[in-house]
């Protein structure tokens, strides 16, 4: 159903105040211009604001009002001298006056009683969510979505074709990668970036898709919550895992028209639970450039604000965007801290949290989210339930093979041949090592092999890793805690199929 059709939707059912939350004044107006055309072409949308005053489509000529409670007036007058007439009448940000003014809460709200036995409906627009509790009882809330691809496209196109002098190389399915580049976006934003794009070129090419996708991190940074990561990273950057690996590529192909068709229902999401170091975050990353989706990092520290439901309002506008981008990748980092407050913040945390379960449990959206955690045993049991997850993953500290693999990684990272090192060596002095603490200590040994204006050697790396203190040995207890999680059967292990991890376990308790 569309916003038009919703709205459609309301004023059959004879609802005469509607609260459009948006902040594309513009777009809602549009919107509803054309449920108003299509439901009576006789009738009028008449918007009014405390800057212009009274504004009719139709050109009538209307009385002045300055004062919003004076404004309610004549919009009554209107609408009972013609009670035949099924106008519109729109307030702009009128959230400003009935938040400060208990009269206006009032009128507005007797108002909106007395227009239910004439044509006439209200609708407010407003950039905030919050309803005064005296109108919930006589108030719809509709939230306007973010412009779709093929909205986006037609704006596109509208540019393209009144833009003079501009050329265009872009092919149909370039034109339409542009539009979906610009997911998220509003649909003034979107034509600022493509008119971006124009100007900066010239010319309108695949080079305008840097330039939306540059435009849009700016833009959803702004959102407090969320980041958008360029997902470069490969399967070839990430050292081991090859069970996790082999599930990934199982569903590289799961957002596309073919599997859908095929029957298949797109993957919800994955949990990573591990050790600290062990490539969790890494592997959100390349999760986006294997499946080549835009890649959206939920920051749960910024979700939490100072002012009462400040919180809840930047989560659900995160999610909401989210679902604007989808298909996509969300990797809520370290999913553990959204409880952090410990009860101490009147409860935030968790309805934070909970929102954010109920919204995985029933999302429709082709969002797959990627949550790592490091302390298991700060989650509630639900946060791991079927529903929200199609695998948990545990990552161990590396075997042997992985670590041999991240060391030729790291060093091929930073223009050296792994052939040229002893890495069996190596893998061996590193045996307890984090794939984070073997990165570590090969910048370390380049920082040595630097400072001394030499090439690095196996000596400076084999130096670096016994200088590294690894949380296998600082942390003994709660590494050996956290991997008794996995022996218990609670995770697939993202190293081994799980004969193989049976066996291994069977084979750590026989040796204890």
């Amino acid at each position: 159903m569309t916003i038009a059709d919703e709205i459609r939707l309301y004023l059959r059912a004879r609802v005469a105040l509607i609260v459009l939350v948006t902040v594309e004044e513009q777009r809602a107006l549009d919107v509803l211009d054309e449920v108003r055309a299509a439901r009576d072409s006789a009738s009028d949308l008449v918007s009014w604001d405390v800057a212009e005053r009274f504004a009719s489509v139709q050109g009538r000529q209307l009385p002045d009002a300055v004062d919003p409670i004076v404004a309610l007036d004549k919009i009554k007058t209107l609408a009972q001298e013609s009670p035949e007439r099924r106008d519109l009448y729109v307030l702009k940000d009128f959230h400003e006056f009935w938040a400060r003014d208990p009269r206006v809460r009032r009128k507005l709200r007797t108002l909106a009683q007395q227009l239910v036995f004439t044509g006439a409906s209200l609708v407010v627009t407003t950039p905030e969510r919050t309803v005064p509790a005296e109108l919930r009882d006589d108030a719809v809330l509709v939230e306007m979505p973010l412009p779709a691809a093929d909205a986006l496209r037609a704006a596109l196109d509208v540019l393209i074709d009144d833009t003079a002098g501009v050329r265009s190389r872009l092919t149909e399915h370039g034109r339409a990668r542009l539009a979906q580049a610009a997911l998220g976006l509003t649909a003034a934003q979107a034509r600022r970036a493509f008119a971006k794009a124009i100007v900066r070129d010239k010319v309108l090419d695949d080079r305008g898709i840097d330039a939306v996708v540059a435009e849009k991190k700016a833009i959803i940074r702004e959102s407090q919550a969320l980041e958008f990561y360029a997902a470069e990273e490969t399967p070839d950057d990430v050292g081991g895992l090859d069970e996790l690996k082999k599930w990934l590529a199982l569903r590289e192909r799961a957002f596309t028209e073919e599997a859908a068709a095929f029957g298949l229902p797109a993957p919800k999401g994955l949990a990573l639970i591990g050790i600290p170091g062990t490539g969790k975050s890494l592997t959100a990353k390349m999760i986006g450039g294997l499946w080549r989706l835009p890649l959206l990092r939920l920051d749960i520290g910024a979700l939490f604000g100072s002012l009462v439901g400040e919180s809840e309002e930047r989560v659900r506008r995160a999610l909401q965007l989210a679902e604007t981008v989808a298909p996509c990748v969300l990797w809520i980092d370290e999913v553990e801290k959204g409880l952090a407050g410990g009860g101490l913040d009147g409860g935030t945390a968790q309805r934070v949290f909970g929102t954010i379960l109920t919204w995985m449990q029933e999302k429709t959206d082709p969002v797959f989210v990627v949550a790592t955690a490091n302390d298991v045993t700060a989650l509630p049991p639900e946060t791991l339930r079927r529903g929200r997850f199609d695998e948990i993953f545990f990552l161990d500290l590396p075997t042997e093979p992985e670590r041999r693999e991240i060391i030729a990684v790291h060093l091929r990272k930073r223009r050296r041949d792994p052939g040229t090192f002893d890495v069996h060596r190596l893998t061996r002095l590193a045996d307890g090592y984090t794939g984070a603490e073997l990165e570590q200590a090969i910048v370390d040994a380049l920082y040595h092999a630097f400072a001394a204006d030499r090439d690095i050697s196996d000596d400076d790396l084999a130096a670096a890793i016994a200088r590294t203190v690894p949380l296998s040995r600082s942390q003994r207890e709660v590494i050996e805690r956290l991997r008794g999680w996995l022996r218990e059967g609670r995770a697939q292990s993202a190293s081994f199929a799980e004969a193989d991890l049976a066996a291994r376990s069977q084979v750590r308790l026989e040796l204890s």
